[in-house]
């Protein structure tokens, strides 16, 4: 039996305009945190929307596409730099407040995939497994998902060593073998402990002067 898909049945619980919020990239050893906020016209919303991790790649860009085109948007982008500094919870947490942000208009109500809410004025209420639940928060995770593939398949040309092209910035074993023989690049997550350990091992090798 299919697992039903998204609906509006939260949306239509708060004041309007509704905006979900989602994530990409909490867990990648490389490359920024993602957020998207989106609020969905009142007609004409796309068919096929649900959770972003249920969706092929071909997918994902059709439906992106057509939000762009019919949805109001945000994006929020924290970089590896700024990650290192924050923590990656807090760096999510900024991520989100950017994307409502830059939707452009005041969202009536917020809704966001997870368990908690970023310190913000908005009304908003967190929802566990959201994006398989809300059909707003489901966008957002197709933007945020895509948005952030886009980003890494861009740096996986200056970057060719790491497999980021199929493994976004993931741990996966071509990545960690490459961390491995090549190093860190200045978009790996310094206080992520593989990236950590590569610093280390470089770090090691570097002869120290003896006053």
């Amino acid at each position: 039996m299919p697992s039903p898909r998204p609906s509006l049945r939260h949306e239509k619980l708060c004041l309007a305009p509704v905006a979900g919020v989602d994530e990409a990239g909490r867990g990648p050893l490389a490359g920024p945190v993602v957020a998207a906020a989106v609020i969905l016209p009142a007609k004409g919303v796309p068919r096929g929307i649900d959770d972003s991790k249920k969706l092929s790649h071909a997918e994902r860009a059709r439906l992106h596409d057509r939000l762009r085109d019919c949805a109001v948007i945000g994006i929020g982008v924290v970089e590896a730099p700024e990650i290192d500094v924050l923590n990656i919870y807090w760096a999510t947490m900024k991520a989100m407040t950017l994307a409502v942000e830059a939707l452009g208009c005041a969202p009536g109500h917020v809704l966001v995939d997870g368990n908690r809410l970023p310190k913000w004025g908005h009304s908003a209420t967190a929802i566990v497994s959201g994006d398989a639940i809300s059909l707003s928060i489901a966008a957002a995770s197709i933007i945020a998902k895509h948005t952030r593939d886009t980003i890494m398949l861009a740096h996986a040309e200056a970057h060719p060593h790491y497999g980021w092209h199929s493994n976004k910035g993931y741990g996966a074993p071509e990545h960690l073998r490459a961390l491995a023989e090549h190093g860190p690049t200045p978009l790996h997550r310094r206080s992520f402990a593989p990236v950590a350990a590569a610093f280390s091992k470089i770090e090691s090798l570097v002869p120290h002067t003896i006053a």
